[in-house]
């Protein structure tokens, strides 16, 4: 797994020289690369001049390098610590993410380095469109959460069982302004959170089996796009994916 930053790189640029390699195969997904070769795999995820590769065969990640280095003006800068604002810590057990130097960065930008610590942040970004001074306040309140919280992060584990897992739930009109309810999902691959969402639904539902059952629906949107997903990096496909819900009615 390593970093590398591409110079003056256009994305377009970036896929003719690997179709003309004569690599067995390159399919594209947004900002990603795939490139298989039997039972081993090459990922390549692009964010504008920096790219992060990882696979499963040293041999064709080598391969892969010489390609890139050839074609392009390329820095390695090695394994993969540091991306976007997360940090990647590497051990015998896994691996882990958190943002902490994103989140001293936030905290000091805001002036709340000597605040009192918050226990959860109950607070949802949905004034994006037009914030006012109070959902300043709500910010703040996040921020104090984040500083109590700096090294919490993500963790996959070593040997995790490779089985998708989906947890689904909505209160009922919980918003007091809309009367809309709130939606909210977690996805686990084996024992690894990858993906989870909790957002305000777009309508008023009538009931609290309406509001569970468009969060379910959310959901299974979501699992859909991961089983393609993960069809694409050859994962084993399970038979089905289970979605666990607490309404009765809504199931």
């Amino acid at each position: 797994m390593g970093l590398n930053k591409l110079h003056g790189l256009g994305l377009r640029n970036f896929v003719a020289p690997l179709s003309s390699t004569g690599l067995p195969r390159v399919s594209m997904i947004p900002a990603s690369f795939i490139i298989s070769l039997l039972q081993a795999w090459v990922i390549l995820l692009v964010y504008v001049d920096d790219i992060i590769i990882s696979g499963t065969d040293s041999r064709l990640i080598t391969t892969l390098h010489t390609v890139l280095h050839a074609t392009f003006h390329m820095k390695d800068l090695g394994c993969f610590t540091y991306f976007l604002g997360l940090e990647v810590h590497h051990t015998l057990k896994g691996i882990f993410l958190n943002q902490h130097k994103c989140i001293q960065d936030l905290i000091t930008l805001a002036g709340l380095e000597d605040t009192s610590l918050v226990a959860t942040p109950m607070e949802v970004s949905q004034f994006m469109a037009s914030p006012r001074h109070l959902h300043l306040a709500a910010v703040q309140c996040i921020i104090r959460y984040l500083r109590g919280s700096p090294t919490r992060g993500l963790f996959f584990p070593t040997g995790s069982m490779l089985h998708l897992v989906v947890y689904s739930d909505a209160d009922w009109a919980g918003c007091p302004n809309t009367r809309r309810s709130t939606s909210g999902w977690c996805m686990f691959l084996g024992d690894a959170l990858i993906s989870w969402k909790c957002k305000k639904q777009d309508r008023v539902s009538k009931s609290s089996t309406e509001a569970d059952y468009r969060a379910m629906s959310t959901a299974c949107s979501e699992v859909i796009w991961l089983h393609g997903l993960l069809a694409e990096l050859q994962f084993p496909r399970a038979s089905s994916t289970p979605l666990h819900a607490d309404n009765t009615s809504a199931i």
